[in-house]
């Protein structure tokens, strides 16, 4: 996964994990297999979340390690169901390995649903080292692209078996499979990304990447440092300056209240004529006194002072924006305070003046495969990774986004605190971008959507869904077969 794309290990892997899952002597077995691989792709792959103990390590320190080993070893269920399913469906034969890939597919989707969803690393991620490979996203979103990276580990041991090819030529199929694969799916990006069409809709935007270290963002003695950090580089080179300017994810550092007590350097920061896109920190509207709640936002703000549109998150990080079972836990929440966010009511696009309308997604949201027309001409993703310092999450959270724009055909403006902040093309290629870890802006167009809708866009998952269903039927036929055959040769 990102940022190391040592793709020969993600493929071998899926390999070997198939092998001893079709060899498994029960289902049992299989499940403890799955659980396994699971466990050791979740530790691998998430070991970033450590980071953020360490914001508050007197604290959390003690907590990272454990935290990381019982989420990973929760996560590690779905592919363990799924390697259950599949030796379930297809018997002891190959069977297995042709429903695996759809049983697999089936995991990840539940894994981003069930208990708020978790889509981090879907396994078609794997191929974010070639914007190429990645344009497939258009055409059958990345729950496909997984199940086309899993049926393509399987294939060689179903070519394998079938033909009962001997060590050597199995040893060929392996290396064949795979890179007839990368070459057709490159192919098929390079001719899209050929055929592209290119343009803006004459509109530039100014990104700030202010990098304010995690622990003193919400320190009360740094709120006018950090506004004025904002101020300067949201104000730099005034001759040439963009009407529309992006802060990150709750970049203003105190409690937003729309008309009152608004530092001067917010208004400021608003072009002339233009708009100022920033995330802040309000409280939910008619609560009672003694049950207060936050909302994590995206204001538009106008010269004048005016919040002019706005959008509140919808899907709420676990322990980070909220407690879950609250009642049962008590207060568990790693960022400043014991007040739990609530989500937003709204998805629509976020109207502006002067602007496509936006579709907007305020960090975690944009892990979350999204398809249907909302009428939106831009994704605008606003986030804070500091918390995560340099680690891998920053760019796997970064390609999840890139992703987001290819199943749409959108551009996409990113903002976030430490990096990586960035203009992307409707096509998922960066135009330009902030590195972690540096402070500064990035001037630039809004680039123009696909010209034609993605088929993602229109039918979503429905092709994967088709898809799933058949590898299940030719699996549970084959297991039919394999079972039939056994018989007549060697008799009940």
């Amino acid at each position: 996964m990102a940022p190391y794309f040592v793709f020969p290990v993600a493929y071998l892997g899926l390999a070997a994990f198939a092998f001893l899952t079709r060899h498994s002597p029960s289902v049992l077995a299989a499940f403890v297999t799955g659980w396994a691989f699971g466990l050791g792709q979740f530790i691998v792959g998430l070991s970033w979340i450590t980071e953020s103990f360490a914001v508050e390590a007197e604290r959390f320190g003690m907590l990272a390690w454990p935290a990381v080993a019982a989420l990973s070893a929760l996560l590690a269920l779905f592919p363990a169901f799924a390697a259950m399913a599949a030796r379930y469906l297809g018997g002891s034969g190959p069977g297995t390995l042709i429903a695996l890939p759809a049983t697999w597919s089936i995991a990840e989707m539940a894994r981003s649903a069930i208990l708020t969803g978790f889509p981090w690393n879907l396994i078609g991620y794997a191929w974010g080292f070639s914007d190429e490979a990645l344009q497939a996203i258009s055409v059958m979103g990345i729950y496909g692209l997984g199940l086309l990276t899993v049926l393509l580990a399987i294939l060689p041991l179903l070519i394998t078996e079938k033909y009962k090819l001997g060590r050597r030529s199995a040893a060929l199929v392996l290396i064949l499979v795979p890179a007839i694969a990368f070459a057709t799916l490159w192919t098929g990006g390079t001719m899209r990304l050929a055929a592209a069409e290119f343009g803006d809709n004459g509109q530039r935007v100014r990104i700030v990447q202010p990098n304010i270290p995690q622990n003193q963002k919400w320190e009360a003695g740094q709120a006018n440092a950090i506004l004025d950090k904002l101020l300067a580089l949201s104000t730099s080179g005034e001759s040439d300056r963009p009407r529309y300017v992006v802060w990150p994810e709750t970049a203003y550092p105190v409690l937003f209240e729309a008309g009152r007590n608004i530092h001067p350097a917010l208004t400021a920061s608003v072009p002339t004529g233009g708009l100022l896109l920033f995330g802040a920190v309000r409280e939910a509207p008619a609560r009672r006194a003694d049950d207060p709640a936050l909302l994590n936002s995206v204001l538009a703000l106008d010269e004048k002072g005016r919040v002019v549109a706005d959008y509140d998150k919808r899907r709420l990080v676990p322990f980070g924006e909220f407690t879950p079972f609250k009642r049962v836990l008590g207060a568990m929440k790693m960022t400043v305070g014991d007040i739990d966010y609530i989500p937003g009511e709204s998805s629509a696009p976020i109207q502006l003046v002067g602007l496509p309308a936006a579709r907007a997604l305020i960090c975690y949201e944009a892990i979350f495969p999204r398809s249907g027309d909302d009428r939106a001409g831009w994704i605008l993703n606003i986030t804070n990774d500091a918390w995560f310092g340099m680690s891998a999450g920053p760019h796997q959270h970064f390609l999840a986004a890139r992703a987001r724009a290819i199943e749409a055909g959108l551009p996409l403006i990113r903002a976030a605190n430490s990096g990586v902040s960035a203009i992307v093309d409707s096509y998922g290629r960066v135009k330009e971008m902030l590195p972690l870890n540096v402070s500064g802006v990035i001037d630039g167009p809004l680039p123009a959507p696909a010209p034609t809708e993605t088929l993602f866009r229109r039918a979503g998952n429905i092709p994967v869904v088709v898809s799933i269903t058949l590898l299940i039927a030719a699996g549970a036929i084959t297991r039919r077969r394999f079972t039939a055959n056994r018989r007549s040769c060697c008799g009940p």
